[in-house]
């Protein structure tokens, strides 16, 4: 081959080109961007809207359809997902994959600017719209523990810790949670306001005229320039007390006069605890396309002087850090790559100690090559890339070992060094390049895998085929030249002392079935076509789950209250919670939130907003306990509290890959929201049924009570007083009103709000004595006007693409799978007489398989199928030719599926990207068989000659790249991460099973359908 030929003849450009290579791989490997999960930047946003003390129905009605409306209108939109609580509404809109991430966020911001001003209501709380990003995990939680300092002091010192990492460039959204804000609360004394006949609109106007900072602009003196300050924002209470809200007839009226102004600590909606300590949690997130071993060493320093400053009464305790978790499995990664390694060299003792230098220097040049376009093409090294690096290892010394072998044999043939290293490799040469392309075009369809999946699982394949051809260049060029330099004519022809015992086994080995399968072959090809159908039988066995749960030593605790609890109810119950944790000796470290979700740790479970009723701990084990450790504690903690008499408990693992809200998810459509829950009923009642499903929630089976103010709009309307003045003053007398902000002591923004004298949390009280003034200034008391009720309202109203459902979740039980459950429960389903109008759908890991499975992978998968046929019709001229070499693929199958089913794993993502990978590992093996026997026969060998001939010769080589690939993916077979360890496990039975039948299989094909040859092939 003409690149061989270049690269011996001109061996110094050859020599400075790969010791370049290995140092920009070197450099490569300790500047590439490293986290623990591959970095995803799906299309996917989240529009949160806070507005509390608001219904679900007048959330949907007053904020959710204006904005569906508004976003639906956008174009390329996929789907639309609404979930509307208690003065909560989460927009999740996705678009289709390959449109401009950015761009689409832009749009978004846009038009929820747009509806600010115009459709929504003007006291919303709050509403934010996020990109779905894997760096929205924040990598570092920190806790300040202290159960006797005061909640300011608390909150100032994480206000500072908060301050210094800020200043960290690849750190983001640094934030801290647990105690509420501080604000300057205005108790406003709506009898004086009566009396002195102020309205509450002329309060609140002035206060906000005062609170207003509006630059005064700079004016030229002499030949400078001077800015003019004026007044400025609020400083203190001061400022706001002296505030003028009424001037006339020479009387002032202060705010002091009508109201008690002082410094308050915001309504406490989340707390937080360290195993049952008072705590206040400072989380910080990474920016994308960043080391985080990096972001390490510059964040350590900072929290280590932060807490020699701390006071001996608050402790600062460092209770998440990703990077030494990432660290651990990097490292674990790492251990299992050398592991390979050596295997890797115990394999190649066959072919001699020159040849097995040249193929071990082939190793780390082929993986820098690969690991420097992956940095080109924008990947980071994380678990899966690793994965994809190791698995390469033992696909890429395939090349190097068919090249070197057939050099070898030619050497003990007696041909001369330049002969055997020309003649052999150009031998060879056409048979590595098309191994490679069927292998590269095996991986290709995962590569393009749609959706989040395809994007979290990418770099995987995408690590595989850039070191495999990365192999391929190595192997025609570096190995041949080394191997001009290094290899030497042997004096015998039977090799070292393990090729002769390893050929002499082979031999042995096959010395009987062999001439009996060639005698009978339509016996043999009956026999394996009965193995094919097997290996298809035992698809069915396996089960199947897209991913996995994780290894991780860490899991949650999901307090879910009686409808309506309040936090402080929610928080007793969370605190016999953590009694009971206490007790477990595995767990490290138990963070409870108290109306809130954790801050997001882990990459696909993001945080709950606010909810009263709801309460969530996060518990981490020793960092050495192991998967089986950690799902004994989950089990013996769900058997605790499976009959909690105060709340359901439930204690939830992370799930690898795609986020599922739960295993099985149906969701019911229709309009009428009472036909709904009464469908939701017999949905949850299917569910409950069987045997396998447990935590199964249906948010409708209970309706939860509103109070009901309802205004006598005539009686309104004669005494001249406007409606939204009543929704006003009811709002500042429950929730407040923020009027504007004042700068605190330390430089930074807090709340003005006004509001009624109240204890901490609002109750009944604060409705009454209200007055609303009429249009002339009049006051009217409250209750002339209006009346106080209550109303059912349902707990939460969900959207899809704008149709409404209601949902029923369940949870899997251990051993159990969602599709098995599945079978038996869509049957009744389907019996399900629904009203004309309404429908049923699968969500949950179903939806997910649809997304992930569905549409555009099948379509590469048919084009790949092309392509693989492609390739081999170029290197056969035949179908013949293609049909032996593929024939052997069902083979390959059996032995994957079996060794899946004797290890326990279900079929998953993982297990497919093994089985694709593993035919274009079998085809590769056969493909080098086939391509000898052709070659011989034209050199005149009769076809028996031939087969037996190449299966002789050929055979060695695949035996040794076969064993070489299960030693190299051995350790990560026995890794204890049950995302990877299936595609090892998969490849290991698939090359066991196809190595040793193709010797049988290829070679009875051949001789059942000889392939036609071209003398000029």
């Amino acid at each position: 081959m003409k690149i061989t030929n270049f690269s011996v003849k001109n061996y110094q450009f050859t020599l400075i080109i790969f010791v370049l290579v290995a140092v920009v791989g070197i450099l490569t490997l300790f500047t590439m961007p490293r986290s623990e999960d591959p970095t995803t930047d799906p299309p996917q946003y989240l529009i949160t809207v806070i507005y509390p003390g608001t219904s679900p129905k007048d959330m949907e009605e007053q904020v959710v359809k204006p904005i569906e409306n508004k976003i639906y209108g956008l174009e390329n939109i996929d789907k639309i997902l609404t979930t509307v609580e208690d003065g909560v509404a989460a927009i999740q809109v996705k678009f289709k994959y390959g449109v401009d991430v950015d761009n689409k966020y832009q749009e978004i911001s846009t038009e929820m600017n747009a509806l600010k001003t115009s459709e929504l209501p003007k006291d919303i709380y709050l509403i934010k719209t996020e990109k779905i990003s894997s760096s929205d995990v924040k990598i570092l939680q920190i806790a300040l523990v202290s159960n006797t300092m005061s909640g300011k002091a608390l909150r100032d010192q994480a206000d500072q810790l908060k301050t210094q990492l800020e200043k960290i460039t690849n750190l983001k959204e640094v934030k801290y949670a647990g105690i509420p804000e501080q604000e300057i609360r205005i108790d406003l004394q709506l009898d004086k306001l009566a009396q002195l006949k102020i309205p509450l609109n002329l309060v609140m106007g002035s206060i906000q005229s005062e609170a207003a900072d509006i630059p005064g602009g700079s004016i030229n003196l002499d030949s400078k320039v001077f800015n003019v300050k004026t007044s400025g924002k609020f400083k203190n209470v001061e400022d706001v007390s002296n505030t003028v809200i009424y001037n006339a007839n020479g009387k002032i009226v202060y705010l002091k006069d009508v109201a008690k102004v002082s410094y308050k600590d915001g309504t406490v909606n989340h707390i937080t605890r360290l195993n049952g300590n008072r705590c206040i949690l400072v989380t910080a997130g990474m920016k994308d396309n960043v080391n985080i071993s990096t972001v390490k060493d510059q964040y350590v320093p900072i929290l280590e002087a932060f807490d020699k400053t701390l006071p001996e009464n608050i402790k600062m305790v460092k209770n998440f850090d990703q990077a030494d978790m990432v660290s651990k499995r990097l490292g674990h990664l790492g251990f299992d790559f050398g592991l390979a390694i050596v295997l890797v060299v115990i394999t190649l003792l066959p072919l001699g100690f020159r040849a097995s230098i040249i193929v071990m220097i082939s190793i780390p040049l082929s993986l820098a090559l690969g690991l420097i376009t992956m940095d080109l093409m924008g990947y980071s090294l994380n678990q899966l890339s690793i994965v994809g690096l190791v698995v390469a290892l033992g696909l890429l010394v395939d090349d190097s070992i068919v090249v070197v072998e057939n050099i070898e044999r030619w050497l003990r043939e007696g041909h001369s060094r330049k002969d055997a290293i020309l003649k052999g490799t150009k031998q060879i040469g056409i048979a590595v390049v098309g191994c490679t392309a069927t292998l590269v075009i095996a991986f290709l369809p995962l590569a393009f895998l749609p959706d989040i999946a395809g994007e979290f699982i990418r770099s995987l394949p995408m690590a595989v085929m850039t070191s495999v051809l990365a192999s391929m260049i190595v192997a025609l060029t570096l190995v041949p030249f080394l191997g001009s330099k290094i290899l030497k004519t042997h004096t015998h022809g039977e090799g070292n002392f393990f090729l002769k015992h390893l050929q002499r086994f082979l031999s042995y080995s096959y010395k009987g079935i062999m001439p009996v399968a060639l005698k009978w072959p339509k016996a043999t090809v009956g026999i394996s076509i009965g193995l094919s159908v097997l290996a298809f039988f035992l698809f069915s066995l396996a089960g199947f789950k897209l991913f996995p749960t994780s290894e991780k030593p860490m899991f949650l605790v999901n307090i879910k209250m009686p409808l309506q609890a309040d936090i402080p109810e929610s928080d007793r119950v969370t605190k016999l919670i953590e009694k009971e944790l206490k007790k477990e000796s595995e767990i490290v470290y138990f963070t409870s939130n108290v109306g809130k979700g954790n801050p997001q740790i882990y990459y696909n479970v993001h945080q709950q907003d606010v909810k009263p009723d709801f309460a969530q701990i996060f518990v981490q084990m020793d960092e050495k306990a192991g998967p089986d450790t950690k799902t004994e504690l989950i089990k013996k903690l769900r058997n605790k509290f499976a009959d909690f008499p105060y709340a359901r408990i439930e204690v939830k693992d992370f799930e690898q890959g795609t986020p599922v809200e739960a295993n099985i998810v149906v969701r019911v459509f229709g309009e009428n929201q009472d036909t709904l829950r009464s469908l939701s009923f017999k949905v949850e009642e299917l569910l409950r049924k069987h045997p396998g499903t447990f935590y199964i929630n249906n948010e409708l089976n209970v309706y939860k009570s509103d109070i009901k103010i309802k205004i006598d709009k005539e009686k309104a309307r004669t005494l001249g007083v406007m409606t939204s003045d009543v929704d006003k003053v009811i709002r500042m007398a429950v929730a407040g009103l923020n009027v504007g902000d004042y700068i605190d002591d330390r430089g930074d923004s807090r709340n003005v709000v006004i509001t009624l004298p109240r204890e901490k949390f609002s109750n009944l009280d604060a409705l009454k004595n209200l007055y609303v003034n009429n249009i002339q200034g009049v006051p009217v008391q409250m209750d002339q006007i209006a009346t106080i009720g209550f109303e059912k309202s349902p707990t939460a109203i969900n959207h899809f693409n704008k149709s409404r459902f209601v949902k029923v979740t369940s949870l899997t039980k251990d051993g159990v799978l969602a599709n098995d459950i599945l079978k038996d429960i869509v049957p009744e389903l389907d019996k399900m007489k629904l009203p004309p109008g309404y429908s049923y759908k699968l969500a949950g890991e179903k939806e997910s398989e649809g997304d992930t499975l569905g549409g555009n992978f099948i379509s590469v998968i048919i084009l790949s199928a092309f392509l693989f046929v492609a390739v081999l019709l170029l290197q056969f001229k035949t179908f013949k030719g293609i049909i032996i070499v593929l024939s052997i693929i069902p083979l390959g199958i059996l032995g994957g599926v079996a060794l899946l089913l004797l290890t326990g794993n279900p079929m998953s993502l993982v297990s497919i990207i093994g089985f694709i990978g593993l035919s274009g590992i079998q085809v590769k093996n056969s493909l080098l068989l086939v391509d000898f026997t052709n070659q011989l026969r034209l050199e005149g060998h009769s076809i028996d000659e031939a087969i037996h001939i190449a299966g002789e010769t050929r055979f060695l080589p695949v035996v040794l790249t076969s064993i070489t690939a299960i030693c190299g993916l051995l350790p990560i077979a026995l890794n204890p991460n049950p995302l990877i360890a299936p595609l090892a496990i998969v490849l290991i039975g698939g090359l066991i099973s196809s190595t040793i039948l193709s010797r049988i299989v290829t070679p009875v094909m051949y001789k059942l359908i000889p392939p036609q040859l071209d003398e000029k092939i």
